[in-house]
């Protein structure tokens, strides 16, 4: 079982390379281990197990944060509706995107990370997300909003880049152009 100590901080050298593409049809090593990854998300939801394993709440983990150079990642999460997006990814790559931008209003967070870093991190309001699930079938998301802005943090994992590369570092919560606030 993944737990907090598995998961690499910030200053690891993982967290900055671009991860490698996974071999497809994935292994077996490799669906195992995308299990573990989602597993440990929706654990860390689960305030009985987080507390019990002392497990930070998050709703998105990628192989690199636990020092793993592969282009994987897993979300759980549920958007403003009460919509369940929980899936596990190889190789996620973002096809399209909207012109609209996106950021959520209380900030960014993120499990290698254990301080709090402020201001608005500037991300795409839609995006098409291809990928290899985890019954090793190709998938396509159209995702919107939180989702969306989920997906991406994650996706960035894979190529080396922190949530707060986006942040405006003159002025934290200056408002990016072309955006509306996520709650």
């Amino acid at each position: 079982m993944i737990t907090m100590d598995d998961i690499v901080r910030e200053g690891h050298p993982s967290l900055r390379e671009k991860a490698q593409d996974v071999p497809v049809p994935p292994t077996e090593e490799d669906i195992q281990l995308l299990n573990d990854i989602l597993t440990f998300v929706k654990n860390s939801q689960d305030e009985e197990l987080a507390s019990k394993y002392n497990l930070r709440p998050g709703v998105g983990l990628a192989a690199p944060q636990l020092g793993i150079n592969k282009r994987m990642c897993a979300v759980h999460l549920e958007d403003a509706k009460g919509n369940l997006y929980s899936y596990g990814l190889i190789n996620p790559r973002i096809v399209s995107h909207s012109v609209e931008r996106a950021y959520l209003a209380a900030g960014e967070g993120c499990l290698s990370v254990d301080r709090n870093v402020e201001g608005y991190v500037p991300r795409n309001a839609r995006i098409t997300v291809k990928a290899i699930g985890l019954d090793g079938n190709e998938l396509k998301l159209r995702l919107r909003d939180y989702p969306a802005i989920v997906f991406q943090h994650e996706i960035d994992h894979l190529n080396g880049i922190m949530f707060y590369d986006h942040i405006n570092k003159e002025k934290p919560f200056a408002v990016p152009d072309n955006s509306k606030a996520i709650e």
